[in-house]
Parts: structure tokens; sequence; C-alpha cells
């Protein structure tokens, strides 16, 4: 499946969409996953579908979950940007980042510059880089273009040979360990586990996928998660500020 959505992302830069730059306030997702007041900090996503679970949100409605994830104070957002696999748009991203007073991350598959830059005018503040899509050397000229260009990045991983062949090139400022094997799909929080104790000590480490309930946030948080990305279980609500309450034990 990994290689299938790379090689629609080589399809679809044969036609890339660059809107016009707009002059866009960007947002620090660093800091705002450092003085969260929530432990670990949350990054709400935005997605209706993904290729291991096919439409997780039948009644989508992109700027109304923004409203209700800025209702529950979230600390940043992630909107899915890719269309055939995940069902989301460019344009999402554009609409949210409008309404919002958060970083807004753009969740793709960036495997070209073209498309860093194309993050930087619809307005995105970070983007994800993904380690087991790109070699540690093209990874971090593109984690460098992007911070030349205002923007920040979500660096991700999912295996600990990943993670040590990136930190011989460089330390990320945000390190993501993905719980879901993006060939298998397999979900397990044992690979935040795994990967927490060779993340540096100055990296904020998110851990992605697979949490849902308040055992799955404190076990993640005991690992040494700064902060957690999850999508599908508050998709799945009619209300996710709901979800987001009885995760952290909020009233």
């Amino acid at each position: 499946m990994l290689n299938k959505i790379i090689e629609q992302k080589k399809i679809e830069l044969e036609r890339l969409y660059m809107p016009e730059n707009k002059m866009i306030e960007r947002k620090s997702l660093y800091q705002a996953l450092t003085h969260s007041d929530r432990k670990p900090a949350l990054i709400a996503e935005i997605k209706k579908a993904s290729p291991s679970k096919g439409i997780i949100r039948e009644n989508f409605n992109h700027l109304e979950i923004a409203k209700d994830y800025k209702f529950a104070k979230v600390d940043a957002m992630s909107v899915l940007t890719d269309e055939k696999f995940f069902k989301g748009a460019i344009q999402y991203l554009i609409e949210v980042k409008e309404i919002v007073d958060v970083p807004v991350l753009r969740k793709d598959f960036i495997i070209d510059s073209r498309q860093i830059e194309q993050s930087v005018q619809i307005g995105a503040d970070a983007i994800l880089l993904i380690g087991e899509v790109l070699e540690p050397s093209q990874l971090y000229e593109f984690y460098q273009e992007a911070y030349e260009k205002g923007l920040e990045c979500l660096v991700e991983v999912h295996s600990i040979d990943t993670l040590e062949r990136i930190l011989k090139q460089f330390s990320p400022k945000i390190l993501g360990v993905n719980n879901r094997n993006l060939k298998t799909f397999e979900t397990s929080l044992n690979q935040t586990q795994e990967l927490a104790e060779y993340i540096p000590k100055d990296s904020i480490l998110v851990s992605e996928s697979g949490i849902h309930t308040p055992n799955d946030l404190n076990r993640v948080r005991e690992y040494g998660a700064k902060a957690v990305l999850i999508g599908e279980a508050f998709m799945r609500l009619e209300k996710p500020s709901m979800g987001i309450r009885a995760l952290y034990g909020e009233h």
C-alpha cells in the first residue's frame, strides 16, 4: 500500500496545484506542544478515511470538526490533504487554517520539494516527513528547506532502524513514532515504548495512531510521549470534543 501511495504521489506531481501566496501568520507547532496544559499535548486530526479502515466518518464536514476541536482547545490540528487514499483535500487545510488559532499540520506523503512550496502557499504551519518514505539525507534536505521557508516538521518513524539512520544525519525537534506499520497496517502502542529510549532528550516525542482510551493515553505518557496525534478515535464520534474530554478525564 505504501508503494501504491508513493506511485500516486509521483503522478500527482505532474499536475501539482499551486495556489496564490497569501500573507499568512505561521504558528509554531513546537511551541504549542511544549506549552500545552494537557499532558501529553494533543494534535487532533481531521480525517475522513484511511486505506486500512475505509470511510471513517460518513457525515464529514471539515469546518464543523475544526470548530469543535477549537472549542475543545486542542493544541494543534492535523489535516489530511491526500485525496485518493485518505479522501482529504488541500482546500480543507486552506479553509481550516482560516478559522482556527492553533498550528495546522499538513498530513500527506511529501516526496518532492515542490510539495514543500505548495505547503507554504496553502498556509500550513508544519508538514509531515516520513522516515519510511524518504532516504535520511533527502529527509534532512527537506527538513532544512521547510524551516528556511517558515514551516516546521513532524518527522515520523516506525522502526528503530529508520530512527537510527535519521539520527546519524540530525536530531529533529519533533519526532513522531507511528504505532501503525505502514506496510502491514498493524498497530501496537509497544512501538512507542520500544523507540522512546532512543529519542533525543531535546526532541518532542509524539505518539501517533492506536490511541483510543484513557488507558492508552496513560501508557504512551508513561513511555515518554510529550504529545499524541489522534484522529480515528475522534472521527468516529458525533462530537469529537466529548471524546477529548473523556480521554483526558476533563469535565
